[in-house]
């Protein structure tokens, strides 16, 4: 965080809170324990740099109007010695506080100085965060149009990224499917393509199979490595030789494109594994022994009811196998058991109805649904001419992630799919995705900074070179533009502590698009080249400013930062 917002917060908690106590010292109010009360930075700067709600939540203690306690605090309110100049009471007992030349000075001193490290803070406390996202379906490719995982993928990366820089511990993974009905199904419509491939009157797809494609493909692929050996052989060995075969090449496809988004996860959890180690099952006899569980037409359910549920789950069948949803407590159990402190899944707006028995299945197993946070995504359209697209032009099937990040450029992609929150729908427009000019936001925002390099550049071939400024120096900015750009360098570390809270990158996103713009505004009305020096230096300074956070931003989301465009 800006030093320089850091001292003006407590600056402002400070006068206020002596001047308080100056009041109570002179029988002005009467004697009572000053409450705690907040230093914000107002949406409205015609509200201040800088306002407190002390007058309002310290009214019940001293039992006086708001507006008189407002009046009491600007009678004894010294600003000696502060970044402020004045203060003011308004409406029902806010207090506004307005800045100096100074402030602005050193918060263009404290980001040159912070470099790479301006915006972060210790917000987090190191607490451990797992942030798990995309989590597609492994029995076929990451799919596009009316899906949500280009979304997730850009929303989960940035958001953990967002997390990372207000001080938590990140986690990222992926939660493959690996195991249940899905993968029964998989190995179906597997063994039934092949067959296709060699037998005369072969069995046709189920209604409820995968008819995709990529299914074919797979049954091709292993019949030109293997021919017709798997006609010899039991129905069970031809699935589970087709799925051995091809969950692990869809599962590579997906790391591929997953790694082509720039998005590294630290692991890829298998659900199979939790299976293996017996941790499905041990679910179920925990929630057993603690009287959770009863026997129904031979299966065996969980009284969901008793922790908010609709209506009591399933968790294992009467042939057996455990449900998905038993599966699913397991895996989260197995997060908390690895240590981590909060667990955030990004998922489809289609789970809405798995989110209340998720939570309440975190206090079954000992847990608090309190640490679980879940983030719905709505769904994603692609469009192209006005016109929603679902399949690609050159294959005329379904878009697949790795299609879209050939024709678009993954910059655009990743910056373009967290532009909404994740509760709104999002139309992505694929012709302004390869635009190279304002219309593109990340191209808006990568040419200010771009822009800044080329000022940089051809001052250098002038001779001039960028150098620390004087408080003097700096004190000459002035302009509206100066101030306004200043103002918001100042607030980042605040936008990134605020998106951190919300789960909300997309705060970040809007950030850096009205940074460019108030870029662009300031070199539009403020000439460097040509001033006196010192105040050439200055805006250098600010240019220099503006272009570390717009680099620390890209950085952060994993975008490329040009130097030229």
């Amino acid at each position: 965080m800006s030093k320089a917002v850091s001292i003006a917060r407590e600056q402002v908690s400070t006068a206020v809170r002596s001047a308080l106590e100056k009041a109570v010292a002179a029988g002005t109010l009467v004697q009572a324990e000053i409450p705690a009360f907040s230093v914000e930075r107002p949406a409205d700067r015609t509200h201040g740099d800088f306002a407190t709600n002390a007058a309002m939540v310290s009214a019940r203690a001293f039992r006086t109007a708001p507006q008189k306690i407002a009046a009491v605090i600007l009678e004894n309110l010294d600003l000696s010695g502060t970044y402020f100049t004045k203060a003011e009471a308004a409406g029902p007992g806010f207090m506004n506080f307005f800045l100096s030349p100074a402030f602005y000075s050193d918060v263009l001193t404290d980001v040159l100085t912070a470099g790479k490290n301006y915006g972060r803070s210790d917000f987090g406390k190191k607490r451990r965060v797992m942030v798990e996202f995309v989590s597609a379906n492994p029995t076929g490719p990451i799919h596009i149009g009316g899906t949500r995982w280009a979304g997730g993928g850009a929303l989960g990366d940035c958001l953990a990224a967002v997390l990372d820089a207000a001080g938590y511990d990140v986690w990222r993974e992926f939660y493959v499917n690996d195991a249940g009905n899905q993968l029964d199904k998989f190995g179906l419509s597997l063994s039934i393509r092949y067959q296709q491939l060699f037998a005369e009157n072969p069995p046709e797809l189920p209604e409820d199979s995968y008819h995709g494609e990529d299914i074919l493909d797979l049954a091709k692929e292993y019949a030109a490595d293997n021919g017709d050996a798997l006609m010899r052989v039991s129905e069970e060995e031809r699935r589970a030789a087709l799925v051995g075969f091809g969950l692990p090449r869809n599962i590579a496809k997906m790391k591929a494109d997953m790694e082509k988004y720039r998005v590294h996860y630290d692991r890829w959890f298998l659900e199979s594994d939790l299976h293996k180690s017996g941790e499905v099952m041990a679910v179920v006899d925990y929630l057993r022994d603690r009287g959770l569980t009863y026997e129904k037409d031979g299966a065996v359910w969980y009284k969901a009811t008793e922790f908010g549920g609709e209506k009591d789950e399933e968790l294992v069948r009467a042939n057996g196998n455990p449900t998905y949803f038993t599966a699913d407590i397991a895996y989260h159990k197995n997060k908390f058991d690895r240590g981590f402190d909060l667990l955030i899944d990004i998922w489809g707006s289609d789970h809405h109805g798995h989110v209340a028995r998720m939570k309440g299945a975190m206090d079954a197993v000992g847990q608090s649904a309190d640490k679980l946070e879940i983030i719905l995504m709505q769904f994603v359209r692609l469009m192209r001419n006005g016109e929603i697209v679902r399949m690609s032009k050159r294959t005329g099937k379904a878009i697949q992630l790795g299609d879209l990040l050939d024709e678009v450029p993954v910059d655009s992609a990743r910056f373009l799919f967290n532009m909404r929150e994740a509760n709104s729908l999002l139309d992505f427009d694929l012709d302004v995705a390869v635009k190279e000019d304002a219309q593109n936001p990340v191209y808006y925002v990568q040419y200010a900074h771009a822009r800044i390099c080329s000022i940089l550049r051809a001052l250098e071939a002038d001779g001039i070179t960028p150098r620390d400024c004087t408080a003097e120096e700096l004190a000459q900015l002035t302009a509206p533009e100066e101030i306004e750009l200043i103002r918001h360098i100042a607030e980042y570390t605040d936008e990134i502590i605020a998106a951190a809270k919300d789960y909300d990158p997309v705060r970040i996103t809007r950030y850096v698009i009205e940074l460019a713009t108030k870029f662009h505004k300031f070199y539009n009305a403020c000439r460097v080249k040509g001033e006196a020096e010192g105040l050439m230096q200055a805006r250098l300074t600010v240019c220099r400013a503006t272009a570390s956070v717009l680099r620390n931003v890209l950085t952060m989301f994993n975008i490329t930062v040009p130097t030229s465009m």
